[in-house]
């Protein structure tokens, strides 16, 4: 296994000398970091010349601290045996991004709910109207200055025998005798 990672690791940096690489994982990962303009070439690459034709998942994370959106898509080769995770930076406050669903037919579905739950504007999408949300004039709610408590608090009701409802970590915290951590402790009631 290291023996194929280390032959993939070298392959993919030497076409690509700009990519940001990270093979230090014990088993079978290997990851990538490249400018968002290169992704699609870089995308094609993996599928077309080194067989990873499988893509397994994408995934958006908001660094609101960092004012960057990181995009991560996760391939497979049922070859190799190796997942390789890409990652790449979004300007948060301009989150666009080419549409990639001519690689992966499935990228559509994933860029159509980024484009709902982050904002993220893919050149040339297919079919960019609604997908989840319907008459959505909000925040998209994945950002993280989007307030989910206050959102549900102004748009839903409060259902009768409701009044007694506690809240969990409160109630671990007596039964278990630990702290709540300060991190968590803004997600208290």
């Amino acid at each position: 296994m290291e023996e194929i990672k280390n032959k993939l690791f070298e392959t993919v940096t030497s076409h690509f000398p700009e990519v940001k690489g990270k093979n230090d994982f014990t088993y079978n990962r290997i990851d990538f970091e490249i400018e968002k303009g290169k992704i699609p070439a870089f995308l094609r690459y993996f599928k077309g010349d080194l067989g990873y034709n499988h893509l397994s998942h994408v995934s958006c994370v908001d660094w609101i601290e960092d004012g960057k959106f990181e995009l991560v898509f996760i391939l497979w080769s049922y070859t190799d045996k190796i997942k390789v995770f890409i990652h790449t930076f979004l300007d948060r406050n301009n989150p666009v991004m080419e549409n990639m669903d001519t690689i992966w037919r499935q990228m559509n579905t994933y860029e159509r709910e980024f484009k709902e739950m982050f904002g993220i504007q893919f050149e040339g999408l297919v079919a960019p109207d609604e997908f989840i949300l319907e008459d959505w004039n909000d925040i998209p709610p994945f950002r993280k200055e989007f307030d989910t408590a206050a959102y549900a608090k102004k748009t839903f009701f409060e259902r009768p025998g409701r009044e007694d409802a506690q809240d969990v970590r409160e109630t671990i915290t007596k039964r278990s005798g630990e702290e709540i951590p300060e991190y968590a402790k803004k997600y208290s009631r």
